[in-house]
C-alpha cells in the first residue's frame, strides 16, 4: 500500500482554509476534511464559562488511511508542513473561518490561541492530559455560538477539531526511506509501516 506525503504548494495557495468541529477525523482526497469513525485526540473544554475549546488541529507524521475509489493508501504531514500550515492559516486571516462537520459554515467560532508543541514535558497540553507528539499544531477556539455550545459541544456530538484546505501530493517515497527519516517521536509511523508491509506479504 502506498504512503504519500502531503505538502503545501504556496504558488497554488495551498493550506488550511477553515477549522471544523467534528465528531471524529479522516481525510478525503486532496481536500482535507477530517471525518470518520477512527479514534483521534479529542479537544478539551478549557473553560465552560468562557466557552473555550482546546486541542490538536494537525498532528505530524500521523498515518491517515485514505480511499479514492478502489485505490487505498496512507497519507501524512511532516512537521515542517504542519508548522507552515499553521502560519499560513493565521497570515491569511482565517481565524474565524469555521464549519460544522465540514458541511455548514458557522458564525461565532474564532481561533484565539495557536502554537506548535516544542517540548512535550513542558507544553500546555499536559494540563489537559493530552499526549501529543512534538510538532503538533495546537489551538484554542472561542465559541460565541450558544447553539453550537449547547447542542453540539455539551452533548458530545462534536469531540475534536479538523482542518479544511488543499494540499499537494509529494512524490511517493519508498516505505524504508520514510521510516529512516522519522525521529524517535514517530515510532507509531514506523510500526504502521511494518504492519502495512506484513499485510502486503500475506
Amino acid at each position: 500500500m502506498r504512503i504519500v506525503e502531503l505538502v503545501i504548494d504556496e504558488f497554488q495557495q495551498d493550506g488550511v482554509e477553515a477549522i471544523s468541529v467534528v465528531e471524529s477525523p479522516a481525510i478525503e482526497q486532496n481536500f482535507i476534511a477530517l471525518k470518520s469513525k477512527s479514534a483521534e485526540v479529542k479537544f478539551a473544554e478549557v473553560s465552560k464559562d468562557k466557552k473555550i475549546l482546546m486541542g490538536p488541529i494537525l498532528i505530524p507524521n500521523k498515518p491517515i488511511f485514505r480511499m479514492n475509489g478502489e485505490d487505498e493508501y496512507y497519507i501524512y504531514f511532516s512537521r515542517e508542513t504542519v508548522r507552515r500550515a499553521s502560519e499560513l492559516y493565521l497570515q491569511a486571516g482565517n481565524q474565524s473561518q469555521s464549519t460544522l462537520e465540514h458541511e455548514m459554515k458557522l458564525q461565532g467560532l474564532t481561533l484565539v490561541e495557536s502554537w506548535i508543541v516544542e517540548d512535550k514535558a513542558n507544553d500546555k497540553s499536559n494540563v489537559y492530559n493530552m499526549d501529543v507528539p512534538v510538532g503538533t499544531w495546537m489551538g484554542s477556539v472561542k465559541v460565541n455560538n450558544d447553539e453550537i455550545w449547547n447542542d453540539y459541544v455539551k452533548t458530545g456530538k462534536v469531540k475534536g477539531f479538523s482542518i479544511e484546505g488543499y494540499f499537494a501530493d509529494k512524490a511517493e517515497a519508498p516505505k524504508e526511506a520514510i521510516a529512516e527519516n522519522l525521529s524517535a517521536d514517530d515510532l507509531m509511523v514506523k510500526k504502521l509501516i511494518n504492519i502495512i508491509k506484513e499485510s502486503e506479504n500475506e
